[in-house]
C-alpha cells in the first residue's frame, strides 16, 4: 500500500524557519518517479511547491526559490521540504504527494501525481 505521511507543520513569525517532513511507505520508495509538495490556501487551488526526481532532480515554484529546499533521505524513507525565511502568504495546507510509475510532464502540475498525503498545516505570521 502506497502511504505518505506528512509532518512538521505548526505556527512561525515571518522570516522564520519549519522543516516538513514526509515518511513514505515502503512501496513507495524506489517505485516513484516524482515526488513533490503542494500546498493549498483558503479559498486558493492546491499548486506546486517543490519536486524531487527519482534522478535527483529539483524542481521549484518561483514564488519559493531561495527559500525552500526539498530533499530526500533513502535511509530514512522520508522527503523533507526545509523552508526559510518564512512569509505570511506561505500559509498553507502542505502536502506530500508522489508520481507513480511515470512523471514525463510539468513537474509542478497537480495532475501528475496520484498518491497524496493528509497535509500539515504551516501558519506563518507576520
Amino acid at each position: 500500500q502506497v502511504q505518505l505521511v506528512e509532518s512538521g507543520g505548526g505556527s512561525v513569525q515571518a522570516e522564520g524557519s519549519l522543516r516538513l517532513s514526509c515518511v513514505l511507505s515502503a512501496k513507495t520508495t524506489g517505485a516513484y518517479a516524482c515526488l513533490a509538495w503542494f500546498r493549498q490556501a483558503p479559498g486558493k487551488e492546491r499548486e506546486g511547491v517543490a519536486v524531487y526526481t527519482a534522478s535527483g532532480r529539483t524542481y521549484y515554484a518561483d514564488s519559493v526559490k531561495g527559500r525552500f529546499t526539498v530533499s530526500q533521505d533513502n535511509a530514512k524513507n522520508t522527503l523533507t521540504l526545509q523552508m526559510n525565511s518564512l512569509k505570511p502568504e506561505d500559509t498553507a495546507m502542505y502536502y506530500c504527494a508522489a508520481a507513480m510509475p511515470s512523471c514525463v510532464g510539468y513537474r509542478l502540475a497537480r495532475s501528475e501525481y496520484n498518491h497524496w498525503g493528509q497535509g500539515t498545516q504551516v501558519t506563518v505570521s507576520s
